[in-house]
């Protein structure tokens, strides 16, 4: 029996594996993923460091763990090269894996603006437990970060920092923090409580350039300003990881396209998770991918089965100014 084969081992791989352990406890099943397996929530990231987490404290369960749990073979620090649905194979390492049924979890990737300088290269994002490693380790000792991009994840890692002890900028094309998720009053509450704690905005106007300059950075906006910074961090937002299906002949477009289903373009493949696009809807945060989780592992199990969202809220962690949203139609995780 060829057996049933998850690519990506977060929170939608990792979940729909236990799901689908619950309904069917013999059919193979393999994981595979590029980093180390660990299972973690991907959301402490953005306030892990006034928490004075390690990267080391904040998985929960090791791989080893993992497989105990789901029954499942993980095999770690692997990439799939290519999928070809007309055999049902992959191709890993120079083999082919056969697969019954596959399901692509593959997250997403920062968007890396577009930026001009000779230190345009050491912008940091964090995105998974390694990027926080280097973030972590190259904030040691230093005092001044500016953060590029007023979204949800900037204003979280913002607050973290300024909680921390940190001297904060946050500079945004746009003319409020998350201005995709909250009305004019809401973001003018969260951009004063923010302020009051240190954090100093930067609205109506991009970064143009990063250079080195001295131990650290220098940014210069379009307006005109500049500052000087200790760290550049990232977070204007995530796309989906779509390259490995569109070669593979799958319908993309904001993400890789699935129904309700959570059914592909081509049979016996399924897509969940960061990097799928729902009918049009791409929901890159934790509730959905949670709920979504059961809908593809019931139709893995022999019970083809509807995808159905609740209502799924979204906490924005800034406890300075404790936030609830809820998503529009389409977005992406830094926004």
């Amino acid at each position: 029996m060829d057996p049933i084969i998850i690519i990506g081992s977060g929170l939608a791989g990792y979940n729909t594996a236990r799901e689908f352990r619950k309904l069917n406890k013999e059919t193979p099943l393999i994981i595979i993923t590029a980093d180390s397996g660990h299972f973690y929530s991907k959301p402490t990231l953005s306030n892990a460091l006034a928490q004075g987490k390690t990267p080391k404290a904040i998985p929960l369960n090791s791989p080893e763990q993992m497989a105990a749990q789901t029954g499942a073979a993980i095999r770690t620090h692997t990439r799939v090269d290519a999928i070809d649905p007309a055999d049902h194979g992959l191709r890993v390492d120079g083999e082919t894996l056969r697969y019954s049924k596959l399901v692509l979890a593959l997250g997403a990737d920062p968007i890396r603006l577009k930026l001009e300088g000779n230190g345009a290269e050491d912008v940091l994002s964090v995105n998974n437990l390694d990027d926080y490693a280097r973030f972590r380790a190259a904030v040691a000792g230093k005092r001044h970060v500016v953060v590029l991009g007023a979204g949800l994840i900037g204003c979280e890692f913002a607050n973290d920092l300024l909680t921390a002890g940190f001297k904060v900028d946050v500079v945004d094309l746009a003319a409020q923090p998350l201005p995709r998720l909250l009305p004019q009053a809401g973001a003018a509450m969260l951009e004063r409580k923010l302020a009051e704690i240190g954090l100093t905005w930067h609205f109506n106007t991009p970064a143009l350039r990063v250079e080195h300059f001295g131990p650290g950075y220098r940014v210069a906006l379009a307006d005109g300003a500049v500052l000087d910074a200790d760290i550049v961090l990232s977070a204007v937002g995530l796309v989906p990881h779509t390259a490995l299906a569109g070669a593979a002949g799958i319908k993309t477009d904001s993400g890789i396209a699935v129904d309700r289903h959570l059914a592909t373009s081509v049979p016996d493949v399924f897509a969940l998770g960061d990097c799928a696009e729902v009918e049009g809807l791409v929901l890159p945060f934790v509730m959905p991918i949670a709920h979504a989780s059961r809908a593809p592992a019931s139709t893995l199990a022999g019970k083809p089965t509807v995808l159905r969202y609740p209502a799924m809220p979204v906490l924005v962690k800034t406890p300075t100014c404790p936030t609830i949203v809820a998503p529009p139609r389409n977005t992406t995780a830094g926004e």
